[in-house]
């Protein structure tokens, strides 16, 4: 009989990927990427409003498209060979559902209501309601369910973006009976799931982004969400209660979409889970390693086995959840709301004249990268990496980006220098937080494109941050996690360590800090802080 093979699928903001593996050795043997359609034509956002939705039409054409050409570039007979399937996707990405667990925007009548779709990480425009929540949360005479969450809960969470609708949007008030994470219901739809209370909920993404703990035997009690805004009455009961950890099988793929994608109807798919988790997990995560995850904006995570870290909050981060990262661990993540999308914007800035797909405007950030890399480190330009608020530590989203020292003979190459600075130096104030707690960082692994295809910043990354930083080699390491937790749901492996241990990935490189640019840069770290202080005091 041929050996089994896995799939893992990562949605992440702009694309699909998914990736056939090997579960016995981790070669990858096929791959794809589709990008979402309607989301390249920035249909249904407002960039100006911070509104970022996506249509979940957009994830099933691209998942069966992505899905067709991984196995395509695997061989023949690759799709009956495929003995387990998980998934990944970003978080906090909510939306709207009938009883059926059928997003509303897939209904002819809210087809093309943004507030009926999910609403993308990213997406602010409920930041009256996390300051509500945090208010609340801390003055109500109980409980603060946001401790376990960096005891500040964000606009891009679950429960502030599900209140602003219902706030703003009485039709999809009326017509939503629950409301699901994009990572819980990709799984649940493949499944052939009709029953949105039979859903299987991602660990991670209840006790991150949804103030699930067991400490308080699971999502926060109704008295406390009734009294925080009448709307929420009611909505809890048709939530959930229990939550799952990656390395649980909800059942075997539906035979429509076993026959859309050309999988064996006994391929068993497991629980979903939130991207750069999953990317810590196929970033070979352990006790003592931080996994940066790293494009449009970055998640940094760290485990450990310590049995009473789960009691001891880290303060200003984006929460830590026992099993959340790997099962029989304590996770913890942190990260920046804009890393990618800082360049991005500067690339777009010199552009703007430019057709939104026009090649030029990848050929300019290309030619950015070369003159930078030529220039020296210079402490006259300094910039703030905060053009999306703050995520950690210590989120807020009202803060904004800035650059100071410009001179007329400043360069489009300095400042685009100055920005990858603050950027790096963003990654140091999180693993400074880390540090003070008492969370050991022995390590640093970086996985995402921007690792494998901008040297300049990772040697900035490496020289602000003082740590030798090690790159791996696959571009899809997300994808790559993901198939390792499919080979637990399927059996291959007994657990998601050994799952790291028989599919570790390849090592690409390694970036190691200068002595000279490490104490210039802690020198210009000071006035990136110093700068910071003043911004957020406006």
């Amino acid at each position: 009989m041929s050996k089994k093979l896995v799939l893992g699928i990562d949605f992440g903001s702009d694309s699909v990927r998914a990736v056939v593996v090997d579960p016995y050795n981790g070669m990858e043997l096929g791959q794809g990427v589709t990008r979402y359609p309607r989301w390249e034509k920035e249909a249904f956002c407002d960039p100006d409003k911070s509104m970022f939705r996506q249509h979940p039409a957009d994830y099933l054409d691209s998942l069966e498209k992505c899905v067709l050409k991984a196995m395509s570039a695997a061989g023949p007979g690759t799709g009956q060979r495929i003995a387990g399937i998980s998934v990944d996707a970003t978080g906090s990405t909510p939306c709207a559902v009938d009883k059926t667990g059928t997003p509303l925007s897939l209904k002819e009548e809210f087809k093309d209501d943004p507030d009926a779709m999910f609403i993308l990480w990213k997406d602010h425009t409920a930041i009256k309601e996390s300051e509500d929540i945090n208010k609340y949360a801390k003055s109500w005479g109980g409980e603060d369910y946001t401790r376990f969450s960096g005891g500040n809960y964000s606009p891009e969470w679950f429960w502030a973006k599900v209140l602003h609708v219902l706030r703003t949007n009485k039709k999809v008030r009326n017509a939503a009976w629950s409301w699901v994470e994009q990572s819980d219901w990709i799984p649940y739809m493949l499944t052939g799931g009709n029953d949105v209370s039979r859903m299987f909920r991602s660990r991670c993404t209840a006790g991150h982004k949804a103030m699930w703990h067991e400490k308080w035997g699971g999502l926060p009690p109704e008295e406390f969400f009734a009294s925080l805004d009448p709307l929420l009455k009611g909505i809890k009961e048709r939530l959930f209660t229990e939550t799952y950890t990656v390395d649980t099988p909800i059942g075997k793929i539906s035979e429509h979409w076993a026959k859309r994608l050309g999988i064996n109807k006994d391929a068993v798919i497991g629980a979903g889970a939130l991207d750069a988790h999953i990317g810590g997990v196929g970033g070979g995560i352990v006790p003592g390693t931080m996994i940066k995850v790293m494009g449009t904006s970055t998640c940094d995570m760290i485990i450990t086995d310590n049995a009473g870290a789960g009691d001891k909050p880290v303060a200003g981060i984006s929460g830590q959840v026992d099993g959340s990262i790997v099962p029989g661990f304590t996770g913890f993540e942190a990260g920046q709301s804009a890393f990618g999308d800082v360049y991005a914007w500067f690339r777009n800035l010199l552009s703007w004249a430019l057709p939104a797909d026009s090649p030029d405007r990848n050929m300019l950030l290309e030619k950015l990268e070369e003159e930078a890399a030529q220039l020296k480190p210079e402490s006259s330009v300094t910039a703030l990496d905060w053009f999306n608020g703050r995520r950690t530590p210590d989120g807020n989203p009202l803060v904004s980006g800035a650059i100071t020292g410009l001179r007329l003979g400043d360069s489009a190459p300095r400042i685009y220098r100055a920005l990858i600075e603050a950027t790096a130096f963003g990654s140091k104030a999180i693993l400074d937080r880390f540090t003070e707690y008492g969370i050991p960082v022995e390590k640093i692994i970086a996985v995402g494109g921007i690792a494998k295809k901008s040297p300049l910043v990772m040697q900035i990354l490496s020289d602000v941050m003082n740590r030798e930083i090690t790159v791996l080699e696959s571009e899809q390491t997300v994808a790559a996690g993901a198939a390792m937790c499919a080979s637990v749901v399927c059996g291959v492996h007994a657990t998601v360590p050994d799952a790291q241990k028989a599919m570790k990935p390849v090592v690409a490189g390694k970036y190691i800090p200068s002595t000279e640019r490490v104490e210039f840069y802690r020198k210009k770290y000071e006035a990136y802080k110093n700068l910071g202080s003043k911004i957020e005091s406006l």
